[in-house]
């Protein structure tokens, strides 16, 4: 299986994986002088990849709501029409 063919199997999984490493990168950039212990640097990174799939999954909330909105549409419409 292709690396091609899986990302196009888990979209989201993969919108995770960029928006964490770019996520995390800004992380290391943006602190670098700071002076944090590993510890800290762990406990951050991770924190950092966990919001970046908690994004993933509140921006999919609306893709997730326009793939259910076809099925109600044309209920819509025909009121809608009705009503002129």
């Amino acid at each position: 299986m292709s690396i091609k063919a899986w990302a196009g199997r888990h979209p989201r999984l993969v919108m995770w994986a960029v928006l964490a490493v770019g996520m995390v990168v800004i992380l290391i950039w943006s602190a670098k002088d700071v002076g944090l212990l590993p510890g800290q640097w762990a406990a951050l990174i991770v924190a950092t990849i966990l919001l970046a799939g908690l994004c993933v999954w509140i921006i999919n909330w609306e893709v997730d709501e326009e793939e259910e909105a076809p099925e109600a549409a044309p209920d819509a419409a025909d009121h809608q029409s009705s009503g002129a």
